[in-house]
């Protein structure tokens, strides 16, 4: 069984794409789907922080997924611009170091509808689109509603953040199997869960043949986070900076 494993280059300093490089030696890297993610609006920029540390990525090892991380929230048109960080991703397709190129994001899902247009006017499909999907995310400025229940999107589409980084089980709403349960009912290719612990990789290997809830379960979760969900409180990575590493780090973006 394949794998799908999530990775960024500045995740510990570069450290966990590293780890992850060691851990799919001896084999295991032909069983695992790797996605990775970069910044930089130039094509400069954007090389820099491709250093393929998690490993062989090529099509011939494996399929390998690399994300440019919102590095065009701010301006997208300057990434697909001539020298823009587009160039840099294509420019790696193409010479087989990576096999698709998609985008993620936290922020708000303008933000995504704004990229995905973009993208559209300079006849480029990506090939994926990450979203933060999740009970609280259903109430208040909806990546799940705008983005991902968007027809257009078939089957690219990939969920994360099912529990808001952990800050959604702060409300005392929900559990985490309920969360994880939500986010898997949506019309998502993959839900991405935390593996951090031992106890978060056994909760997901045990709910990874979960079927989709019914309406009426839907509903019950939703009607228990609406409260909670009014003010996004519960997710940080909507409302404040905390989860922003761009923000926090201007240079990345070139």
């Amino acid at each position: 069984m394949n794998q799908f494993l999530d990775n960024c280059w500045d995740y510990n300093g570069g450290a966990s794409e590293e780890r992850m490089g060691k851990a799919l030696r001896d084999g295991y890297r032909q069983r695992a789907f790797v996605m990775t993610k970069i910044d930089g609006r130039t094509k400069k920029s954007a090389r820099s922080k491709s250093k393929n540390r998690c490993g062989d990525c090529r099509p011939t090892a494996s399929i390998c997924c690399n994300f440019t991380r919102s590095f065009g929230w701010r301006n997208p048109d300057r990434v697909f611009a001539a020298g823009g960080g587009m160039e840099a991703a294509v420019e790696a397709q193409k010479a087989g170091k990576i096999r698709y190129i998609g985008f993620t994001g936290h922020k708000s899902p303008d933000i995504h509808l704004k990229m995905l247009e973009t993208a559209d006017a300079h006849k480029f499909h990506f090939d994926s689109v990450q979203m933060p999907l999740n009970v609280m995310d259903a109430h208040y400025n909806s990546f799940g509603k705008k983005v991902c229940r968007s027809s257009e999107e078939g089957d690219r589409r990939v969920g994360n953040e099912a529990d808001g980084a952990g800050i959604i089980l702060r409300s005392k709403t929900v559990e985490p199997v309920e969360c994880l349960h939500y986010a898997m009912s949506l019309p998502t290719s993959v839900v991405i869960t935390g593996c951090d612990s031992v106890t978060l990789v056994e909760q997901a290997v045990s709910r990874r043949k979960v079927l989709a809830l019914s309406e009426t379960q839907v509903a019950t979760l939703l009607a228990k986070t609406k409260a909670a969900a009014q003010n996004g409180e519960f997710e940080g990575y909507k409302m404040t900076t905390d989860f922003d590493g761009t923000t926090h780090n201007p240079q990345w973006l070139g």
